[in-house]
């Protein structure tokens, strides 16, 4: 198959455009490369820059190439920046993705796999969380993300596209061979934050709240390695394409860590003490968020490979510490 990966260029774009190659698919990459950087970009792979909102550059790429399928990583996702920029959020989620929906339709490309969010169920009602709880988002980002399933719930009703929308939680970790990894900026996420202490650019990680209703008193998330949600796209691409029907798959490992949790453990892994320091809860941070992905695992075949923790803080360590400034800049 050739596939069109949007954001390629990015975190889990990128890590899933290195599983696509080393699978033998043909991977077209497009990205604007206002997050992502082009070093994450596999040189064997075609590269094109531009934006989604363009949709003249989306004409001309689907009438240049012949695209089996596209992957959507195009999108922004910092939670804390869609509540003080919502319309940021808007005009890129939702005005860039019906701009490609339009593009996908005149040409004939009738299957999407989109990069969905945990953020879509908000305050969870049940923990493990199932595809069929309530969604009721608590930010733009999450808002937006749900109206993008909603455009291409709709889009397929009204043109016949097929599409797979893929709600992950904590994404981390690196690939092991330690030639792409996370990086942001600025960045969010608690293991790479956690990671700048051992490589000297904090002098400690901030624990947000030690007073949940949760073992320690400190919050509790699902993690789940970037190649471990890697495959779990590239199954996806071959559901769609061996013509089973629309779906939302929740991408987790099924077990919550804490933040104490995290910490401990990279302090095992990097021999670095981490000193950390407690600070207030934050507004909108839910004591547990664990997913159920029986599902995925039941439909499309998906089965973790990475799921320890100590794995994946290893990966990310061995990213991060090769790599402290980002692909060498």
């Amino acid at each position: 198959m050739r596939i069109l990966v949007l954001g390629g260029a990015g975190y889990i774009g990128s890590h899933t455009v290195l599983q696509l190659v080393r699978a033998g698919e043909e991977v077209i990459v497009a990205d604007n490369l206002s997050t992502g950087h082009i070093e994450a970009v596999p040189k064997e792979v075609i590269f094109y820059k531009g934006d989604i909102h363009d949709k003249a550059f989306l004409d001309d790429l689907f009438k240049a190439e012949h695209i089996d399928a596209v992957i959507h990583f195009a999108a922004f996702s910092l939670v804390g920046e869609s509540v003080v920029k919502p319309l940021k959020y808007y005009d890129n989620n939702l005005c860039g993705t019906k701009v490609l929906l339009e593009s996908m339709v005149e040409h004939g490309v009738d299957k999407i796999v989109f990069s969905s969010t945990a953020a879509t169920y908000g305050e969870p009602e049940n923990i493990p969380i199932l595809e069929t709880d309530r969604t009721l988002p608590t930010n733009p980002y999450g808002e937006t993300k749900l109206a993008m399933e909603k455009m291409f719930y709709w889009t397929s009703l009204a043109h016949g596209l097929r599409y797979v929308s893929l709600r992950y939680f904590n994404a981390c970790g690196a690939d092991s061979t330690g030639s792409i990894g996370e990086a942001h900026d600025p960045e969010s996420h608690l293991i790479p934050l956690i990671l700048q202490v051992p490589n000297g650019r904090r002098e400690s990680i901030a624990i947000f709240g030690t007073d949940y209703d949760t073992p320690d008193g400190t919050c509790i998330r699902d993690y789940i390695h970037v190649t471990d949600l890697a495959q779990a796209h590239i199954l996806a691409v071959k559901y769609l394409a061996n013509g089973n029907a629309s779906d939302v798959f929740n991408l987790g490992n099924g077990v919550g860590y804490s933040v104490r949790e995290v910490i401990e453990t990279a302090r095992k892994v990097t021999g670095h003490p981490i000193p950390a320091v407690e600070s207030e809860r934050r507004a909108g941070d839910p004591a547990r968020l664990v997913a159920s992905s029986e599902k995925a695992r039941k439909v499309l075949g998906w089965n973790p490979c990475h799921d320890s923790l100590e794995e994946i803080i290893s990966d990310a360590w061995n990213w991060h510490k090769n790599h402290p400034n980002v692909f060498g800049k």
